[in-house]
């Protein structure tokens, strides 16, 4: 394995962080500051808690969680797409690295990335409502797990993607409203008993009740569930990217 390259494709990326703070930390920080001041004041006033955790600290984990899917796709997928566009993934192509190694490198540099900003996030959280972790270990395997499926899946969008607007359009129009729709701010058990049954079909969902059920042992979904679902996307988007590498698919072109 050519370490080196890993390396300098990692490093490459993390200092790309640096040149965008604002963007990359800053701006979702506060964002998500805004979420807790907007729905923690306004619907945290009418609803005082639910399964027995205040609403305030009930709705961390999901805000974490859509942080988490949205900056680990963003990252990898402009990672991998920048490269494409300036011409210079030739270089890349050229060089005495493997595809696999090029792998490592964008989706190890934006899960990082990820990790980190959920990471602060949950600190800036614990500022307006009392948290508790009851699952550390589960809470990190979580947050790790979904950090790396989603750059993989952000990979594969910068892979397919031919221009700027097939970047935003899956992440926008499709991830956002499946984790608003997934029980970020509400309990599942609150929808009627249809609705209920068409947000099963939600993969997010089995996402954000595992990452909560970190928090306070509340989760809409059985935890075992929740593994089985984020291992199988995982395993999903590996054999994407293994028959993209095999095929050339947008890459050799």
């Amino acid at each position: 394995m050519n370490r080196y390259a890993i390396s300098a494709i990692y490093k490459f990326e993390m200092a790309r962080t640096k040149r965008t703070i604002f963007q990359s930390i800053i701006s979702p920080v506060i964002s998500t500051s805004l979420y807790f001041v907007v729905f923690g004041s306004a619907i945290g006033s009418r609803i005082t808690e639910i399964g027995g955790v205040s609403y305030g600290a009930f709705i961390v984990p999901g805000l974490i969680m859509l942080s988490l899917l949205t900056q680990s796709i963003s990252n990898a997928s402009f990672g991998i797409y920048f490269p494409k566009f300036t011409g210079t993934i030739y270089e890349l192509l050229s060089a005495p690295i493997s595809y696999y190694e090029v792998l490592i490198g964008y989706v190890g540099a934006a899960a990082t990335k990820s990790i980190l900003l959920s990471l602060i996030i949950l600190a800036t959280a614990g500022l307006f409502v009392p948290l508790e972790i009851a699952h550390p270990f589960w809470m990190l395997f979580f947050m790790v797990m979904t950090a790396i499926t989603f750059s993989l899946f952000g990979f594969i969008i910068g892979i397919w993607a031919d221009n700027f607007e097939k970047l935003q359009i899956i992440p926008m129009l499709v991830v956002t409203p499946l984790v608003f729709l997934g029980g970020t701010f509400y309990s599942v058990n609150m929808l009627p008993a249809f609705w209920q049954s068409v947000t099963l079909f939600n993969p997010v969902l089995y996402l954000i009740s595992g990452f909560r059920w970190s928090f306070y042992e509340i989760s809409d979904v059985s935890l075992t569930t929740s593994v089985t679902v984020i291992l199988g996307f995982l395993a999903l988007c590996m054999l994407t990217i293994w028959w993209i590498f095999k095929s050339g698919y947008q890459i050799k072109k």
